[in-house]
């Protein structure tokens, strides 16, 4: 169905195997569907994983590409997706911009912090919008817990814990390819989770300091546990642990804790439920228990779109002239940094000041 009000955009998807299936099956259905978008075309080394976009998307044979310079020449388009592995997001990115089209890219922008900064500096010449899909800061629980943070009801914010913890230390269990990286958790998981952490404490990260590893059980070429603490500009510090071969998951994907401690009360988000436990004053040592009915639960915002569907629309708003997306891609670069200060922190068992350590790739 066709919205008079604004323009159908024409989108080239690039990649349509792995999670770029699930782009295919999920995420651009519902925007199609409203009229904000026309798939013209997808691109995907692996011809099986194109046969994903002809059954989801209604795409030709003559529309689906392995070669990505001949559909980029043959389709005119107003944005590509970006679902490829990090490492090849660059050679997309500066051929989508050759093309005059916008950038609609997976998380992390770049498979480093010198690549991601080449990006944001060649997008920002171009005049060209790119938006990355932080997607998992848009879910509703997280939503809900940021909205609640910052109507102001519980005062000034101290500091954030979070947990993620799974059991997937079995080979292939987390998807082989995460089993064969250098730092999995770094880049598949805590590039979540330190967006999310940034993101509630509303500022930039002056410090960071990582220790992660993998145990003898873990069957992981690189890191797959993690404990990492943050100190904000404004003062406001938060730790995350985070874990992937653990004997058990307690809060795993989309099921995270993370607790808010404020000034007026302490906010837990667990298992996808918000409790609020507010500050008594006219008691000491008071102790309460999380899902008691000791606190007061909030319900989660509820709406059509959540995580990267809602974050096609957004994209979409942009380029009818709203707002810019929040994760556009020049401030991505913040969250790109967390993780790559969080690695190096790791490697050298130092703290790390991230916005020196950004500075430094800029001047690279």
């Amino acid at each position: 169905m066709n919205n008079p009000d604004y323009m159908t955009y024409r989108v080239i998807q690039v990649g349509t195997g792995g999670w770029g299936s699930a782009w295919c099956r999920d995420f651009l259905p519902p925007n199609i569907s409203e009229g904000l978008i026309e798939v013209v075309a997808a691109v995907d080394l692996n011809p099986a994983a194109l046969q994903i976009a002809r059954e989801s998307l209604g795409l030709r044979a003559d529309q689906c590409y392995t070669d990505l310079f001949k559909a980029f020449d043959a389709n005119r388009a107003d944005f590509c997706t970006v679902v490829v592995p990090p490492a090849f997001h660059e050679e997309v990115v500066e051929l989508a911009l050759k093309h005059d089209m916008h950038i609609l890219s997976e998380k992390p922008i770049a498979d480093t912090l010198e690549a991601s900064v080449r990006i944001a500096d060649r997008v920002a010449h171009s005049g060209l919008k790119m938006g990355v899909t932080m997607s998992h800061r848009f879910d509703g629980d997280k939503t809900t817990l940021r909205q609640e943070l910052r109507s102001g009801r519980y005062g000034r914010l101290d500091y954030l814990a979070c947990r993620f913890t799974c059991d997937c230390r079995k080979f292939g269990s987390w998807g082989k390819f995460r089993h064969e990286m250098l730092d999995p958790l770094m880049i598949e998981g805590a590039v979540h989770h330190l967006d999310i952490l940034a993101d509630l404490a509303g500022g930039v990260c002056d410090t960071i300091y990582a220790d992660t590893w993998n145990p003898g059980w873990g069957e992981y070429r690189g890191d797959s546990q993690g404990l990492v603490s943050i100190r904000m500009e404004n003062g406001v510090r938060a730790h995350y642990e985070g874990a992937k071969s653990n004997a058990v998951g307690i809060n795993g994907w989309t099921k995270e804790y993370i607790r808010a401690e404020c000034e007026l009360a302490t906010v837990i988000l667990s298992r996808r439920k918000v409790e609020i436990f507010r500050y008594d004053r006219s008691k000491c040592w008071r102790a309460v228990e999380p899902g008691s009915g000791a606190g007061e639960t909030i319900p989660l915002l509820s709406q059509p779109k959540w995580a990267n569907t809602w974050l096609i629309e957004k994209f979409v708003r942009w380029l009818d002239g709203g707002p810019p997306m929040e994760t556009d891609v020049q401030s991505n670069l913040q969250s790109a940094a967390l993780v790559f200060a969080a690695i190096e922190s790791s490697r050298t068992g130092l703290p790390i000041k991230v916005q020196e350590m950004l500075r430094e790739a800029s001047r690279s």
